[in-house]
């Protein structure tokens, strides 16, 4: 879909362009005028699908001039970004038909969301539109790298779906190494500082492939990097992922921050891991105590009880009394494979296929995905688990 801008503010210009083409098909914001005489002046060869007007230095007569344009491009749709010191001519535009108007300065969500609208009536559909999926810790040392990075691999190895896993750590990250000796050529703040470049090809670039379908973005390597994130970029990457990827895994670890709480804005499902313990249960209950402080619906976040041993004295009845919210699954408590796994850098469903937390593992692919992965004999699950004939 292409575009005209008409702004003097260059800076807005290269904003929006970096913004239309990190979607998925992208918006090309190909020409520009510096005003609406201008652009009556100076009319497009080939008449654009969407003309996007600032308005913040608008005068009396630009009433009379966008009205001109709009019988000019009678099949485009427009966009109005404003400073509401206009009025006039926001009437003036909602008589003509203008329904999308944008306050500046320009919040990159709201922008997204009006071209979806305008991409939608036009019947420009999106290509993919992904998953993503938040793994938190309630507590340090809780196992949500663990799971979060294997349950990658267990999701793209045995349901064969497209995952990318985003390593959101601020400091000391380091999700790659549960699942691959690769050092990152490139990390999620050096992503941010290209973020003018990203496309579906450009993030595949920046992975560790871990295996065919799964890669993970590295978090930086040097804490002092980590400032680089912002959340309009978290916004962008996450945009493009969802086009690209059947699943975008968060490993969100511990913070919440501006960074955090923007990539948690944007999941289908936010996962809490913790272990049947009192400091554990304590922190998960500040934790959803936050998350519905930010309204986030009781449906969308799901337990996770990680090292769970059944016939301990705290039980899952005494969880769910204590946090309100329900025990999605549960992770045995598989100390030798887990270990094993995470000092090789192996994935657990590689390493120890027919250990406890990997078949745990599997159940949860199941879970997530709503449909089994047994379905023929000889299938992939079969020859991962090593079953046989006899086993039925």
């Amino acid at each position: 879909m292409k575009a005209l801008l008409i702004s003097r503010d260059t800076q807005l210009y290269a904003e929006i362009a970096s913004q239309g083409a990190a979607r998925v098909p992208p918006l090309n914001v190909g020409a520009s005028r510096a005003s609406l005489r201008d652009a009556l002046d100076r009319p497009l060869a080939e008449a654009p699908a969407l003309v996007v007007v600032d308005v913040s230095d608008a005068d009396a007569a630009d009433g009379d001039l966008l009205e001109r344009l709009t019988r000019h491009y009678a099949a485009a749709h427009f966009m109005l970004l404003t400073d509401n010191h206009h009025p006039e001519i926001l009437i003036r535009a909602m008589r003509v038909g203008v329904r999308e108007v944008l306050q500046l300065p320009l919040l990159h969500s709201a922008l997204h969301e009006a071209i979806d609208r305008i991409a939608a009536s036009a019947g420009v559909a999106s290509v993919h539109d992904g998953k993503v999926l938040a793994f938190i810790a309630c507590k340090g040392g809780s196992g949500a790298t663990f799971i979060s990075t294997n349950f990658g691999y267990a999701l793209a190895t045995l349901a064969d779906k497209k995952v990318l896993l985003i390593d959101l750590h601020r400091q000391f990250g380091d999700a790659t190494l549960y699942v691959s000796d690769q050092k990152p050529v490139m990390t999620l703040a050096d992503v941010c500082q290209q973020i003018a470049r990203i496309d579906g090809p450009f993030l595949d670039s920046c992975l560790v492939h871990v295996a065919p379908g799964f890669g993970v973005l590295a978090a930086a390597d040097d804490p002092g990097q980590t400032s680089e994130a912002k959340p309009e970029h978290i916004d962008t990457i996450l945009r493009v992922a969802r086009q690209h990827y059947d699943y975008i895994l968060l490993d969100v670890g511990r913070q919440i921050d501006a960074v955090s709480l923007r990539a948690l804005d944007s999941t289908d499902a936010i996962y809490p891991v913790l272990q049947l313990a009192l400091p554990d249960i304590r922190d998960a209950r500040r934790l959803l105590d936050i998350f519905r402080s930010l309204g986030y619906l009781t449906d969308q976040i799901r337990l996770i009880v990680n090292r769970y041993e059944k016939g301990g004295k705290l039980r899952l009845q005494d969880l769910n009394a204590a946090l309100g919210a329900e025990v999605l699954h549960t992770i045995p408590n598989d100390y030798v494979a887990v270990t094993d796994s995470v000092n090789q850098g192996i994935p657990v469903l590689q390493l120890a296929r027919g250990s406890a937390a990997a078949r745990s593992l599997a159940d949860l692919v199941e879970i997530v995905t709503e449909r089994r992965i047994v379905e023929s004999r000889g299938g992939l699950f079969d020859r991962l688990f090593g079953r046989g004939e006899g086993d039925y």
